[in-house]
Parts: structure tokens; C-alpha cells; sequence
């Protein structure tokens, strides 16, 4: 008699429906994780570009600023003012472009079923004329930007103080974390 080595069929069939019964349930986990995780993953970059502005403005001795725009979903980091010496120009130094649609999901400014963290929500955005100015001391002025995802009900708040302290804050369904 010899050896034969292989599976059987009926090993093969139990294989593939155990692996059938594990993407059954873990595709629809992933499904309503990946929406999260894009606006988190969105927030988060917002604040390390806050933390970019703040460090390249110390380290060049000069203003920086990030220039939200509601109506593209989108904001540019910006390391001069241009020859109209305004960050509400068009002709802004850009170091860097980010688009909130490119995060997928539904991602965008807004701020869900949230409450403020200051006193209003103005159009998503806090920052007087929608700029966050840092300074060559790591100053400027204050406000919040809201991102929200349409198909997860979650959202965030990033914002930086007076004081040059930049916070980022997510909305469990009640109050501010």
C-alpha cells in the first residue's frame, strides 16, 4: 500500500466554509470601522498640520498660516501671505494642499449632533475669516475647525489657543473627550 498525502475533499469543504462564516462576520465589522477610522485619521492630520505651521513659524521667524475654504472641503498650509500681504488671497505661499474628500467616507467640515466647544459653530470654522495664524512665538489666534463623517455619527474638534496650544477633541455622543 502506498502513502497518499493531500486533503480530502470533504477537509477542503469544511476549510472554506469556516473561512466563509469568519468574512460573514468580520466584512461587516470592517465596514463600519473604516468611516471612523478616515475621520480620525482626517482630524489627526489636521492637528499635525497645526503643529507644522507652529514649529516652521518659530523656526523661520515668521508668520505661517493654514487657510480653511468650507466650500472646497479643503485648507492649504501656507508660509507667506503673497504680494496682496492677505491670507484670504489667492496668491498665498502653499507648502501644502490637503482635501477632505480624498479621505473617502464622506469626510468634511461639520460637527454632527455636537455641541460647541466655545460659543457658536460659525461655518464649521472659529478661526477669524477661517485662517489660523501662528506666530514666530508659537502665538496667534484662537478657534476650532469641525470635521465630521455623513456615514458614521461621529466627529471632531481641533482646534489651538491664544497661548499656541493646539487640542484635538472627539465627540462621544455626550460631551467632549
Amino acid at each position: 500500500m502506498r502513502k497518499r498525502s493531500g486533503f480530502t475533499v470533504i477537509e477542503l469543504i469544511i476549510v472554506i466554509v469556516v473561512l466563509g462564516i469568519l468574512t460573514a462576520v468580520g466584512v461587516p465589522n470592517f465596514l463600519s470601522w473604516l468611516p471612523k477610522n478616515r475621520l480620525k485619521s482626517a482630524a489627526r492630520d489636521l492637528y499635525s498640520n497645526l503643529q507644522l505651521a507652529k514649529l516652521s513659524a518659530i523656526k523661520n521667524n515668521a508668520d505661517w498660516a493654514i487657510v480653511f475654504n468650507t466650500a472646497s472641503d479643503q485648507y492649504q498650509v501656507c508660509s507667506g501671505q503673497g504680494p496682496d500681504n492677505s491670507w484670504g488671497g489667492t496668491d498665498n505661499i502653499v507648502v501644502k494642499t490637503v482635501i477632505l474628500n480624498n479621505y473617502g467616507s464622506g469626510v468634511g467640515y461639520g460637527h454632527g449632533n455636537a455641541t460647541p466647544i466655545g460659543s457658536t459653530f460659525g461655518d464649521e470654522i472659529t478661526f477669524a475669516n477661517n485662517v489660523a495664524v501662528m506666530n514666530s512665538r508659537g502665538t496667534g489666534n484662537a478657534g476650532y475647525v469641525y470635521l465630521e463623517n455623513s456615514s458614521a455619527a461621529a466627529s471632531y474638534g481641533i482646534g489651538k489657543r491664544t497661548n499656541g496650544l493646539i487640542v484635538l477633541r472627539r465627540w462621544n455622543g455626550a460631551n467632549w473627550e
